[in-house]
């Protein structure tokens, strides 16, 4: 047996006697290095300043060019996802989960040369392309697996695996803002050192995860429990296939639904830490720390809102979701306004709109798996994902161009991003209005009309 024989679908499979509860630790190792994406934002201002150090020069980077860094790293990961669903779904978690270690630390080094050599180029190829296709195997492969091992609980599953990917910014904007002051010289922000660091971190913790997630047995079930033979209400006891899926309404109601509360919380995310530094003037390590709470919001609200979709539902889930979030982005803008100026208010309503964002991801497997299925849930998940892709490259765009557009007007920092927020709150009407008319699948979609556990 080779070394990477190891790495095989057939010696991922649990032994009997395995727990199920040591596979969510496998996938926080995965999420949590993975979920540093989400603190993008604090390189923006590093990368805008690589030639001027104090401040920006003419030659220096623009943040409206670094936000497409981020936006082509999460449209990969939605297209990869699509992609390789099919293929995690015969080769396993496992090789999944390594190769996502090597392309995503992959992703850093060839960025690091790419601030080192001040070529915005080898950014977008390696951030973005290379470790978005990591992004896009390291995500979907945890929650696939954990959907297989926990049939009795598919909320409170989802939520343990993409609570990790939401609270990556929790350890990445820290360890990126301390490595960067420790780096820092008189002629060097330290941008292109805090990479090869940071990517040789994120390889060895994801190759841990790796190693240790297992796949159930084909017999295997939770102990006490017995699969549904009856669909109820929107539940569904049978299996759809990856293609007609596709071709269902549920599925691009459902993909709607994750665009439009995607698109308007990754906006958020990608411009949290210049966003509030204009608003209110604070530093860049206390912009550094507001993301960090921010993850904490996206972490909590990504377990607690899928564990309570398992007794609401996820259709009633969403509804308060997507209905919350409106309010909330119609709010926001208005914090700091001078009559206002509260950034405890903007941290908060911040933290909540960030909670549901990170809800709407954890959620949706679970949604997935009541309207088609466990089976093949990791291939129709993964082509559902192609809505991140989109929300990925439209959020970031809408709010880094607005942003500009505005300030070429004349408008002034503190109300620039009032336009772009009031739009994403005209987005989440339509993710509402979609979830509206989510039904169960249709009989003629199901693979042999089996129920699950029979068939």
């Amino acid at each position: 047996m080779s070394l990477l024989s190891i790495l095989d679908r057939e010696h991922s499979v649990a032994r009997p006697g395995y727990s199920r509860w040591l596979v969510p630790p496998a996938a926080l190792a995965v999420h949590l290095s993975i979920g540093q994406v989400y603190s993008f934002s604090v390189f923006k201002i590093p990368l805008t300043r690589l030639l001027g150090i104090a401040k920006s020069t003419p030659g220096d980077w623009t943040q409206a060019q670094i936000g497409w860094i981020f936006s082509l790293a999460i449209g990969i990961l939605g297209l990869s996802a699509a992609l390789f669903g099919p293929w995690l779904e015969r080769e396993g978690p496992r090789k999944a989960m390594a190769y996502a270690a090597v392309l995503f630390a992959l992703g850093f080094f060839v960025s690091s040369v790419g601030v080192r050599t001040h070529q915005l180029w080898l950014l977008y190829l390696g951030y973005g392309v290379i470790g978005g296709i990591g992004l896009g195997l390291g995500y979907i492969a945890p929650v696939a697996t954990l959907i297989k091992w926990f049939p009795d609980r598919p909320g409170l599953a989802t939520g343990m695996a993409i609570m990790g990917f939401g609270g990556g910014a929790m350890i990445g904007s820290p360890m990126a803002v301390k490595l960067m002051a420790f780096f820092h010289t008189p002629a060097d922000l330290g941008v292109s050192r805090t990479m090869i660091v940071m990517g040789c971190f994120y390889f060895f913790f994801m190759l841990f995860g790796a190693l240790l997630v297992r796949l159930p047995r084909p017999e295997w079930k939770p102990e006490g429990w017995t699969a549904p033979t009856k669909s109820s209400g929107m539940v569904s006891t049978h299996n759809v296939a990856v293609g007609p899926a596709f071709r269902t309404p549920q599925f691009w109601l459902l993909w709607l639904v994750l665009c439009m509360n995607t698109t308007a919380g990754i906006g958020i995310v990608e411009q949290a830490s210049p966003m509030i530094q204009d608003l209110f003037g604070i530093s860049a390590v206390a912009a550094g720390g507001f993301v960090g709470v921010l993850s904490l919001f996206n972490m909590g609200g990504r377990f607690f809102w899928s564990t309570i979709s398992d007794y609401l539902g996820r259709k009633v889930t969403f509804m308060i979701l997507l209905l919350l979030g409106v309010i909330g982005y119609a709010v926001l803008p208005y914090t700091g306004h001078a009559h206002l100026n509260s950034i405890v208010l903007f941290v908060l309503i911040s933290g909540v709109l960030l909670s549901m964002y990170g809800a709407g991801f954890s959620t949706i497997p679970a949604y997935l798996k009541d309207m088609f299925g466990s089976q093949q849930i990791g291939a129709i998940y993964g082509r559902l994902l192609t809505a991140w892709s989109v929300a990925g490259i439209v959020g970031p765009v809408l709010v880094n161009y607005t942003r500009e557009s505005q300030l070429a007007h004349g408008v002034d920092r503190a109300t620039a991003y009032q336009t772009v927020l009031h739009i994403m709150a005209g987005l989440l009407v339509v993710g509402f209005l979609a979830n509206l008319l989510v039904r169960p699948v249709a009989e003629k979609y199901w693979i042999n009309n089996q129920p699950l556990g029979k068939g």
